[in-house]
């Protein structure tokens, strides 16, 4: 039985105790949160090293700007680590942090648990496959319709706490992992709608390093249907649409998500020839219990990270990138 720690036990900490529950062949070892004042099912412990100490991995689903100290404090106790996205409140300390845990030997599993679904491995197949030629450009949709009482937590209409870090990372993220890195990016953000230092809109081009050219658009003062939480199934708390958020388009086809829709022709690219649509029907799935049992293989060194420190910290780099490019206006290299 693999041990897993959590620290944090509010909204997300509580959504990887419940995967642990559902998953086979581990369990909670403890919980660590200062601000935890309810009695909990789990056994609580007063410090991080003691976390550290009676478990064979740790999840980090504490506040962004504890990610790098905490997962220092871990690395240092040669502890495996789950940190929840964003992989650290900067890029300067995701460097730091993926520096020694190279350094140390310490794994780091990234929880972009998107990556886990099992359409998105199918998309990645398709698309490595060859099915859509060369990708040439994508478009991506993160409209959330967040409710008032939402923003009732100070906190979550301050600088750094806005749609970027807490949601598009995750975007980010997929699409890399589907199509190359992002080099570079442009981007305009506005706020006009609550005022507050967090940005409610952001729209931006993005450059990958293999020269396709891309779009991403994100609010959470749009009310639709057009984002991953809504359209993948991956969380029952979501009302499921039957949209789809990602379009990525090649020059023999294009592919959307996460309805896993493939464009071909035959004969084509031609504008004048019937377009064959092919769905690919998957199961919904349960990709934060994914998430959990490959971290058990990660911790028993039988696997290696699915998203690695490395990868985490690119998205961040992108996101940094984007925030950078609104502010000034100019094309911004990422990283």
């Amino acid at each position: 039985m693999t041990r897993i720690g959590v620290a944090g036990v509010g909204l997300i900490g509580r959504q990887h105790l419940d995967a642990i529950e559902r998953a086979s062949g581990v369990t909670v070892a403890g919980v660590f949160d200062p601000a935890l004042k309810e009695e909990v099912p789990w056994p609580i412990v007063n410090s991080l090293s003691e976390l550290a100490a009676q478990s064979d991995g740790v999840i980090l689903a504490v506040p962004n700007h504890l990610h790098a100290d905490m997962a220092m404090k871990l690395i240092d106790a040669d502890c495996p680590i789950l940190i929840e996205k964003p992989f650290t409140a900067t890029a300067a300390d995701g460097v730091a942090v993926v520096q020694a845990a190279t350094k140390a030997g310490v794994p780091i599993l990234v929880g972009h648990h998107r990556r886990h679904n099992p359409l998105v491995v199918k998309a990645h197949e398709i698309i490595a496959e060859g099915k859509l030629g060369t990708v040439t450009t994508v478009q991506g949709t993160c409209w959330l319709p967040k409710p008032d009482d939402y923003f009732a937590q100070a906190w979550r209409q301050g600088a750094g706490a806005g749609p970027l870090f807490i949601n598009l990372i995750h975007d980010i993220d997929l699409l890399m992992y589907l199509c190359g890195p992002i080099s570079h990016v442009q981007a305009m953000e506005s706020s006009a709608v609550r005022g507050a230092e967090a940005e409610e809109v952001t729209v931006a081009t993005l450059r990958f390093a293999s020269g396709a050219l891309g779009t991403v658009n994100l609010s959470d003062v749009a009310l639709g249907p057009w984002s991953w939480e809504l359209t993948a199934g991956e969380n029952p708390a979501y009302p499921k649409t039957d949209q789809s958020s990602y379009l990525i388009g090649g020059t023999k086809g294009s592919l959307s998500l996460p309805n896993l829709s493939l464009w071909t022709q035959k004969g084509g690219p031609d504008w004048w020839a019937p377009i064959n649509q092919t769905r690919v029907p998957l199961p919904l799935s349960d990709p934060l219990k994914a998430q959990i049992l490959h971290f058990a293989e990660v911790i028993k060194g039988k696997a290696e990270p699915l998203v690695s420190g490395a990868d985490g910290l690119r998205a961040v780099q992108v996101i940094e990138a984007i925030k950078t490019a609104a502010g000034s206006g100019q094309v911004v290299s990422v990283g």
